[in-house]
């Protein structure tokens, strides 16, 4: 039993970084990088600001550990696919797919990329953030596919890091388009169709 006075329910402090990035991601896809302040994070956390530094040095530092947590699970799965050789077209269909039902399910995703473009100029830590963490990870990974896929014959001759900016490209301007002109009355995106159109059209043009 608890000593008197003290609270009936204690957070267990590993699960604390974890309520920390779920409401940073919140705030900073609502507010942008400027706009986010630590003291709000922390509030929609329910810890102390004093806390919240305790995990996380810098705002940057915690937008990297956002991203991170927030993007980096999709490609892990990637690497699992791969490490099983299934064929490249099932590869392709199946991360792609995923990349869709992220940007689809997770408006908070699109929020933080509007958030890299908008405020990269001003701060360039963030594309740097984003590069180092989503984009080159991602590109390698799915170059390497490419590369292993022409090796077994299965994709045309070509450049494996051009073919993989072109497998991507549309679910990045889906989310630009989502951040961008939805708000001022554009008609939505069906991004699991286009997904789906998309490798119609470009894996015919991949193969051999």
């Amino acid at each position: 039993m608890l000593p008197a006075g003290q609270p009936k329910f204690r957070r267990r402090p590993e699960a604390r970084p974890a309520e920390i990035l779920a409401a940073a991601l919140q705030v900073f896809a609502a507010r942008g990088f400027q706009g986010t302040r630590l003291d709000e994070v922390a509030r929609r956390a329910g810890v102390s600001k004093g806390a919240l530094y305790l995990y996380f040095e810098t705002k940057a530092d915690l937008f990297r550990a956002v991203v991170t947590d927030a993007i980096s699970p999709n490609i892990e799965r990637v690497k699992a696919m791969a490490s099983a050789e299934v064929p490249f077209e099932q590869a392709a269909r199946m991360g792609l797919g995923m990349m869709a039902r992220t940007v689809a399910g997770d408006r908070r995703v699109s929020g933080v990329v509007k958030l890299v473009i908008a405020e990269s100029r001003n701060h360039p830590e963030l594309a740097t953030i984003w590069h180092e963490t989503v984009v080159e990870p991602g590109v390698t990974l799915i170059s390497g596919l490419i590369a292993a896929a022409q090796a077994r014959g299965e994709v045309r001759p070509g450049d494996p890091r051009l073919f993989a900016f072109g497998l991507m490209g549309p679910m990045v301007l889906s989310m630009v388009w989502r951040e961008t002109f939805e708000p001022v009355g554009a008609g939505p995106i069906d991004v699991a169709a286009l997904a789906d159109q998309h490798l119609d059209t470009v894996l015919k043009g991949m193969r051999p």
